[in-house]
């Protein structure tokens, strides 16, 4: 069977691609997918062929849907303490920042374009970005990754594990959004929010948080 080619897309990877008009559309095909609590960094066209992703993948499969319909192919990272960090894949309209995503979690998805700055659109996910402990996890953000740079190295279509991208989102500045005195004076997460963020999730793409003080 001859390899496809990892930076023209088949003619079914299109017509896929193009129902999915909007960023909205792009994030329910997202929440269709099965998550993958074995976290493989897939490229678009096995997210496509396979039908499951988890965030870093299914958020590189949202800046390459995000880019047919003109926006950059742009990737954030949210890191974390006690609890996985989270990919989002961003986008801007009229100069207001919004994000598409995958997650294990109801609450850290799509975020429409109203934020005013990337750290903005940050801050959103601040108050509903919790471990399975009832801790408030965010603590920093990476500048954004263009993925348009390595379009020299097939990411789009590549049917190798896409590890390398990870790494270079991770190596990328990350700007705190909180203090450590911030830290210390978090309030437990709402018993009702918890259970409105968990539901339906895969327990085994959870993390395994420890009931331990708070760090920065």
């Amino acid at each position: 069977m001859p390899r496809t080619d990892p930076t023209v897309w088949t003619p079914a990877e299109t017509r896929l691609l193009a129902r999915l008009r909007t960023p909205q559309h792009i994030q329910l095909f997202l929440n269709e997918l099965r998550y993958d609590a074995d976290y493989r960094a897939r490229s678009p066209r096995r997210v496509m062929r396979e039908r499951k992703a988890a965030c870093f993948d299914g958020a590189m499969f949202a800046a390459a849907a995000l880019r047919e319909l003109g926006h950059r192919p742009r990737l954030v990272d949210l890191r974390a303490w006690n609890d996985d960090d989270h990919v989002l894949a961003v986008f801007t309209v009229d100069g207001r920042w919004g994000a598409v995503a995958k997650s294990n979690t109801t609450v850290l998805r799509f975020r429409e374009p109203v934020y005013r700055t990337l750290r903005e659109l940050v801050m959103s996910y601040f108050e509903v970005y919790f471990n399975t402990v009832g801790q408030k996890t965010l603590r920093s953000y990476s500048r954004p990754l263009d993925l348009a740079a390595l379009d020299r190295r097939g990411w789009q279509g590549d049917e190798e594990d896409l590890d390398w991208i990870a790494d270079r989102l991770d190596a990328l500045e990350h700007l705190p959004v909180v203090t450590p005195e911030q830290v210390r004076r978090l309030a437990p997460v709402d018993p009702d929010l918890m259970r409105a963020g968990f539901l339906g999730a895969v327990k085994a793409g959870l993390f395994q948080a420890k009931k331990r003080r708070p760090l920065a």
